[in-house]
């Protein structure tokens, strides 16, 4: 049995409004999304154009700098709108799903091809951009082959939805396959990364051509990022890739059924919800269909992910290409008068700033506020207690906004992903956008390296 590897940085954000698990069947609609802020770094090239009709696997745009990585239409319908926004920069495609016609890719045992004809298939069905890389956090690139492969099989997130549980319930017999298709995309090894106690599902138990590793710790263990920065870190040069694991079950379903069919399960949570489930939906389906008649009272933000790191959506967005839940908190659209002066007993803090502090077990309803404004870049020394990895966050932001590409080298720039730092943002005094610097420092090195 691997040797368990035990984090003990980080926080656990005790969020209310978890799903009970049970699965309700997908519901009907006909609006669907695809958002080309999902994919960075992509510059897109348009196949389609509005009123033009589709079959679930057309290809609606591909990459300009990668031809043969297609995005593809997750239904068969009409092409209703191509959203522009500033200076004309794609914003989303948005489609009418009318039908059900589907176009078929023919089925293969994986282990019976090469590396060449896996992908191939995957490029050609549109099943690509599952696939993401380190560095960069982007859409894996078809002309690299990865050291290895990485999979989390838990999600350590507020709010998150239960792997295991979501596996019972998705998986069908195609997780072999997926796996099986991994293995020839790599000269590697294709690494599963689960909870210590393991998974409960059999399935999982069962894989073969897999290495697994056992985590244990608050968020964020469950980022694939901080489990390869703890298995086989990234150096320069190097290239990994990751894939969650609901998209290994759509890989295999490609392969043994024919059909792109992303369908997977979801978690609709958070304190703003009032019957929090699971259901059954695509990726780029409209939200409005879970979330009809089942919202609170008040002013209340829909975020297409988790609280920490998800988008905003209107409650008839659409579900993002990589998401598994669908959160629902109140909007912080007020002032407190000398908030920070009150005991907070209601209230979640990392710092000890409230009496909550000494109730550790209690979950909270948070909203958006900031409880605080934008001020000067404060050092405090506690990003490091909420980041568990070798590396200076501080020094890498700065190293990132002064634009010093070989001191951000240096730092650790091609492991981490903006997800990573997303606790630092969280607990920042300054409420700095974190994320959003150290994604600017990632297209910054894909500016340079190109």
């Amino acid at each position: 049995m691997s040797t368990v590897i035990r984090l003990r940085k980080g926080l656990n954000i005790k969020l209310a409004g978890k799903a009970e698990k049970i699965l309700l069947p997908e519901v009907a609609v006909t609006r669907f999304g695809v958002r080309f802020a999902d994919f960075p770094g992509l510059v897109a090239r348009l196949e389609v154009q509005e009123g033009d009709k589709v079959m679930a696997g057309s290809v609606l745009f591909h990459d300009k700098n990668f031809p043969e990585v297609k995005y593809v239409s997750p239904v068969s319908g009409v092409v209703r709108e191509i959203i522009r926004g500033d200076k004309r920069v794609l914003v989303e495609v948005v489609l009418e799903q009318q039908g059900a016609e589907r176009i078929e890719f023919g089925t293969a045992d994986p282990l019976s091809l090469t590396r060449e004809e896996v992908a191939a298939r995957m490029l050609k069905s549109g099943m690509w951009p599952v696939l993401r890389q380190r560095p960069y956090h982007i859409v894996a690139r078809p002309d690299a082959v990865p050291r290895d492969i990485f999979i989390s099989a838990f999600d350590t997130s507020p709010l998150a939805p239960d792997i295991d549980y979501v596996m019972a319930n998705t998986h069908g017999g195609h997780l072999q396959s997926g796996i099986n298709a991994l293995t020839r995309l790599t000269d590697g090894k294709v690494h599963i990364s689960h909870e210590a106690e393991g998974s409960r599902v059999a399935e999982m138990k069962n894989l073969k051509n897999v290495e697994f590793h056992r985590f244990t710790g608050p968020h964020p263990a469950g980022n694939v990022g901080i489990q390869i920065h703890h298995i086989a870190p990234v150096s320069k040069g190097e290239v990994v890739w990751t894939v969650d694991l609901q998209d290994v079950v759509a890989i295999g379903r490609l392969f043994d059924t024919g059909f792109h069919d992303r369908e997977r399960v979801i978690a609709l949570a958070g304190p703003g919800v009032q019957n929090r489930k699971y259901h059954r939906i695509r990726p780029g389906a409209s939200v409005s269909g879970i979330l009809k008649g089942n919202l609170k009272e008040g002013s209340l933000r829909v975020i297409s992910g988790n609280v920490l790191t998800g988008n905003k959506i209107s409650p008839d967005g659409c579900l993002g290409f990589y998401d598994n839940i669908v959160t629902v908190i109140p909007e912080g659209d007020y002032s407190e008068f000398f908030g920070w002066a009150t005991p907070g007993l209601k209230k979640f803090s990392y710092w000890r700033t409230f009496v909550s502090k000494l109730i550790p077990r209690r979950d909270y309803e948070m909203d958006t506020n900031l409880h605080g404004g934008h001020r000067a870049f404060v050092v405090s020394g506690h990003y490091e207690n909420v980041l568990p990895m070798d590396i200076y966050p501080v020094h890498l932001i700065k190293a990132i906004m002064a634009g010093d590409v070989e001191l951000m080298e240096n730092l650790g720039i091609y492991e981490v992903a903006e997800e990573d730092f997303a606790l630092c943002e969280f607990i920042d005094p300054s409420k700095t956008e974190i994320q959003e610097i150290i994604r600017s420092g990632i297209n910054l090195m894909i500016k340079e390296m190109n």
